[in-house]
Order: structure tokens, then C-alpha cells, then sequence
């Protein structure tokens, strides 16, 4: 078994923020690396202490820009060829997860090119939360650990005491999810289905399911304009609802999201950490995934069950 001075955590540039608290939990500090950049904007990351025979941890998630995952796998080269045991890429938020299959005629797979990505560069094994689509899993052919959003959100929804609460999917593919989350709760459930004219644009969307009275709660793992979610947020209130708040793992918030968000009628908009927010809101309110995927790389390092995070209903 690896010991506690065996395990080394770094980050890349965009998730330091992050990878500090995670490394402090665990109880180290984090490990000290640099990035030389030439005039052209070529990278080239470099470990500034021993990684030979120890087991390393690699914070990074792959949120735009594209140097991000360049980073990361430059990262993953140099540990290797730096003689590190074993390489966990630890992504909490996994970019390019929502092409995650052949959704029209001649378009890439970008979910299973990362994955091919990684594997090249010399990944030993995965860590993220809520992929975009679980089955994503199944492009590695290396151990993904995927943590579940739930036990971060599961608790802090039971401290808000909503008398009526009820679970609201915003498309008809978070329907799995939203029901994973609604069981801990023994609450229904309702569906937004919408119709896209294309990619951020909706056309239309109806409401399945009675929602009169309810503090209604939407489930999605990503929001990215906001749109969608703040058109499902006002059809729900349009039907009789007496809330509308929103929890959602990541939060990319591109475009005009922050201006949909302040002029939405949701309550609040709960998202984690995985992405750094732009800008403050009022609406919205950032939970920590760092403590979560601390104890997971402890789990790790003592060969137990990452499972054993998971809450239980």
C-alpha cells in the first residue's frame, strides 16, 4: 500500500483555485509546478520537485479555452516521463462530455477523442463528477472514478426545510438524474420537454407533470446560456408553483447566462466549484466539490471503495 508522502497532488493553471483546497483537506500542500510559455503561446509544463515512484494526482478541468486539456496532457507526459508510479487525472469538469455521440450525419465524437487523448498521454486512471452522460465511462479502457453530485446537494436542500418540495427535469435526457436526486427526498417528479431549433435555441417546451403549490426544484449537471433552464424555471411558476430554485454541477455560464440568471424567476441557481465563476450574483450560490474529491483520492491511496461516498437513500 502507498503511504501518505507517496501521494503528490498538482494542478494546472485554471483549477488552482480548486486543487488548493482539495490538496488541503487531504492534509498537503500542493505539489509546486510551472508552465514556460513561449511568445506564441506554445506551453510547457514542468514539475519543480520528484515524482519518481509516487503516486500523482493531476487537478485540471477542461473548461474552454483548449489549452486547458494541451495543459493537462502535457502534464500527464511529463509525470510519466518522470518516472511517476501511477497517474490519476483528477477532471471535475469534463469538457467536450456533451458530444458524447453521432447526433446528426457527419460530426466527431469529441467525448471519445478526449478519452483517446488521455489514454495517449499516459493516464493511468480518471476522476470526475456527473458526466454529461454516464456512459462516457465506458469510452476508457482504465479506471473512472465518477463521483455523484447528490452528496453535496442532498444535504444542503434537506437544511432549506421546502414544506412541498418536487424534482423537475429541464429536458427529457435529465430524467435519470433527476430521479436519482428525487428519491432521496420521496418526492415526485415533473418534465419540461423542449424542441430545439439549434444548439442554445429553443423553439418550444411544455410542461408534463402538476407542479400547483410546490417548491419545485431543477435538476440538470450543466447550465451554459441559462437559457433552457430560465424558460423552464418561468413555465413552472406560469403553472401554480410557489418556488423555483435550480441545482446544477457546472456551471459554464457562457453568453449572457449572468444577465438571463438576474432577470430569471428562479429563487437561486446552486452550482459547485468544478468551474470558477466570472462574475458574483446574488442568484447564485457555489458548494464545494473539494472536500468530495479529497476524501476520494484518500480512497485511492488506501485501495478502499470510492463508493462509500455516495449517500445512501
Amino acid at each position: 500500500m502507498a503511504s501518505i508522502n507517496q501521494v503528490k497532488i498538482f494542478s494546472g493553471s485554471s483549477s488552482q483555485y480548486l486543487a488548493t483546497e482539495i490538496a488541503r483537506y487531504f492534509g498537503k500542500d500542493l505539489g509546486q509546478s510551472s508552465v514556460q510559455r513561449f511568445s506564441d503561446g506554445e506551453m510547457s509544463p514542468s514539475f519543480n520537485e520528484s515524482v519518481r515512484g509516487c503516486d500523482v494526482f493531476l487537478i485540471q478541468s477542461t473548461f474552454p479555452p483548449a489549452d486547458n486539456m494541451m495543459e493537462l496532457l502535457l502534464m500527464i507526459d511529463a509525470a510519466r516521463r518522470a518516472s511517476a508510479h501511477y497517474v490519476t487525472v483528477v477532471i471535475p469538469y469534463f469538457g467536450y462530455s456533451r458530444q458524447d455521440r453521432k447526433d446528426k450525419p457527419r460530426v466527431g465524437i469529441g467525448a471519445k477523442l478526449m478519452a483517446n487523448l488521455l489514454t495517449a498521454a499516459g493516464a493511468d486512471r480518471l476522476m470526475t463528477i456527473d458526466l454529461h452522460a454516464g456512459q462516457i465511462q465506458g469510452f476508457f479502457d482504465f479506471p473512472v472514478d465518477h463521483l455523484e453530485g447528490t452528496a453535496i446537494f442532498v444535504p444542503y436542500l434537506k437544511s432549506l426545510g421546502l414544506d412541498k418540495i418536487l424534482f423537475a427535469s429541464p429536458d427529457v435526457g435529465g430524467v435519470v438524474r433527476t430521479r436519482n436526486i428525487a428519491k432521496f427526498f420521496n418526492a415526485e417528479m415533473v418534465i419540461c420537454d423542449k424542441q430545439r431549433k439549434r444548439a442554445n435555441e429553443i423553439a418550444t417546451m411544455q410542461l408534463i407533470g402538476d407542479v400547483k403549490d410546490a417548491d419545485v426544484v431543477l435538476v440538470d449537471d450543466m447550465i451554459d446560456t441559462g437559457g433552457t433552464m430560465c424558460k423552464a424555471a418561468q413555465l413552472i411558476m406560469d403553472k401554480g408553483a410557489k418556488s423555483v430554485r435550480a441545482i446544477v454541477t457546472h456551471a459554464v455560464l457562457s453568453g449572457n447566462a449572468y444577465d438571463n440568471i438576474n432577470n430569471s424567476v428562479l429563487t437561486e441557481l446552486v452550482v459547485t466549484d468544478t468551474i470558477p465563476l466570472r462574475q458574483e450574483s446574488d442568484k447564485i450560490k457555489v458548494l464545494s466539490v473539494a472536500e468530495l474529491f479529497a476524501k476520494a483520492i484518500g480512497r485511492i491511496r488506501d485501495h478502499e471503495s470510492i463508493s462509500s461516498l455516495f449517500i445512501k437513500q
